[in-house]
């Protein structure tokens, strides 16, 4: 870990209209902790981590996120729900009001980076109102060394304002909250919000348009390993599917678990440096790694704490979305610096509510493009207010939220790949075996890790495979400590009729949402749709 805390370098925020501000300059991770426990911002754990509570909002607000719409953006940004269009003398408007309530303040400042591959690399500047958003950007993202911060100019600069509230009437957002990004001014601005993910997920969104239009790079929201035979594994997946879990494997080093590039040269690497990982139901027995790296430099989101100071992973009066941040070093088994090469196995991870997609199953390349398109996961009841049983949710590329472009030109260059590299995509399902949420179980953990294990040490490709007569997905008949009746999802239901009614309704949700897209997918991606 990079020690900032001789860094005697001043800065002004002069240029970006921020004035009289009292700037805190690339603090240590130690006296941002001290400065939150000395304003009663938040609490000491008994690990050593800082708990803090976002306030108002505890998660991303996909409705109030906007992408300036400029000379830059306007032809070539998806734009619709996701990607909402905001004016750009709005912007400038807005920017000015947040320049002006940051003046005068303490504020602090730190000067890092996202890419570790040094031709990606993008040089950044966040600016923010709290000690603990600070702290999390020192976290996530990539720490310059001393000499490298002497001279350090910031491509993009991210300003976090959790307390300005904006007037809709007057600002052009929807309510008082807002995420903006301006690709001409390089800018992300935040305001209304303490959740501290607007932050990074401003960045990635950035580099999610900049590295496929301007460096023929594959942005990819997944997390990365690689084995001993220095083959890289990339896991993708919604919230909740195990995409941290999965790829903290004792037996491989973790790359990153949540952003990475896939460049023309065939290596993948980490946007970040560090971990975002949600800690709901947390335990150490099943998720060793995470919970050992939440020590002293840890920042936990939202938690609930006893008297001891001891967290109760279980407790969800806050949030379902409870979270921890922390410095990709505190997993002892990482890639140094965090790049890998020749991807051998993709890995699309879904919870499947319904307990009706297979536990693993191979994919070809149409299949492949269909499935990253989709980006299917259910929500289960308790997870959003008012989802009481399974709903399916359908996030393009597995990240639509953060993806500019259309889904489309991600899945061909995923496709692209596939075909360069030769590598095997697999469907995983940590969801639900033997019936539906609330009838059937979720997957136990071993038998995923086994099936994942399997595929990258090649057992798969020594045994028999099914298709699935409504997927069309090739499913194996036996793997190595998985009992092969769970292998077959309509085997482990005790009404076979009730499955298959279950199945049909699930491909019918996939082929409505699909429809939004078919005007602009290929004939190969087309014949990766349902049966």
């Amino acid at each position: 870990m990079i020690n900032n805390t001789l860094n005697t370098k001043t800065i002004s925020l002069e240029a970006y209209g921020i004035k009289d501000a009292r700037v805190r300059y690339q603090l240590s991770p130690q006296k941002l902790h001290e400065i939150t426990l000395r304003k009663g911002q938040g609490k000491e754990a008994s690990s050593g981590a800082l708990a803090i509570n976002t306030g108002e909002f505890t998660g991303r607000s996909p409705k109030d996120r906007f992408i300036v719409k400029d000379d830059i953006t306007k032809d070539k940004v998806w734009w619709g729900d996701i990607n909402i269009p905001f004016e750009e003398e709005h912007f400038d408007r807005l920017y000015k009001k947040v320049a002006q309530y940051l003046s005068g303040k303490d504020i602090y400042a730190r000067d890092c980076y996202a890419c570790a591959d040094p031709d990606y690399r993008t040089n950044i500047r966040v600016i923010t109102e709290c000690p603990w958003s600070n702290l999390f950007a020192y976290n996530m993202f990539l720490r310059p060394t001393q000499d490298e911060l002497e001279n350090f100019e910031a491509e993009w600069t991210v300003i976090n304002a959790p307390g300005f509230h904006a007037n809709p009437s007057e600002d052009g957002t929807r309510q008082h909250n807002f995420a903006i990004l301006s690709f001409s001014r390089k800018i992300v601005l935040i305001g209304g919000t303490g959740y501290t993910g607007e932050i990074k997920k401003g960045i990635f969104s950035a580099l999610n348009f900049e590295l496929p239009v301007f460096k023929n790079t594959l942005p990819m929201h997944c997390s990365a390993n690689v084995g001993k035979d220095l083959r890289t594994a990339i896991f993708f997946g919604l919230s909740g599917t195990g995409k941290t879990t999965l790829s903290a494997d004792p037996e491989r080093r973790l790359i990153g678990d949540d952003e990475h590039g896939w460049t023309a040269e065939n290596s993948v690497f980490n946007f970040e440096g560090g971990c975002y990982a949600k800690v709901i139901n947390l335990c150490e027995e099943n998720e060793p790694d995470i919970y050992r790296a939440i020590r002293k430099g840890a920042l936990l989101e939202n938690v609930i704490l006893n008297d001891k100071g001891e967290v109760d992973f279980d407790d969800t009066s806050i949030t379902q979305n409870t979270r921890v941040s922390y410095p990709i070093n505190h997993i002892q088994n990482i890639q140094e610096p965090s790049i890998g090469y020749n991807p051998g196995n993709i890995f699309f991870l879904t919870a499947d509510a319904f307990g009706v997609l297979p536990p693993i199953s191979r994919l070809t390349p149409g299949q492949a493009a269909y499935h990253f398109i989709s980006g299917y996961t259910a929500k289960v009841a308790g997870t959003e207010a008012g989802i009481n049983e399974p709903v399916p949710s359908f996030s393009a590329c597995f990240g639509a939220p953060f993806m500019p472009l259309h889904p489309t030109e991600y899945a061909e260059m995923l496709s692209a790949k596939m075909k360069e590299t030769g590598v095997n995509v697999w469907l995983v399902n940590t969801g639900w075996t033997g019936g539906p949420y609330g009838t059937g179980s979720r997957m136990k953990l071993r038998y995923t890790r086994a099936m994942i294990s399997a595929a990258l040490n090649g057992q798969l490709e020594k045994v028999a495979f099914e298709k699935h007569p409504v997927f069309g997905l090739t499913v194996p008949q036996v793997c190595p400590e998985v009992p092969s009746e769970i292998l077959n999802p309509r085997n482990t239901w005790k009404d076979a009729a009730a499955y298959d009614k279950q199945a049909e309704a699930l491909s019918g949700a996939f082929r409505k949402n699909f429809s939004r897209f078919e005007a602009y997918a290929s004939e190969e991606i087309m014949s990766g749709a349902p049966l």
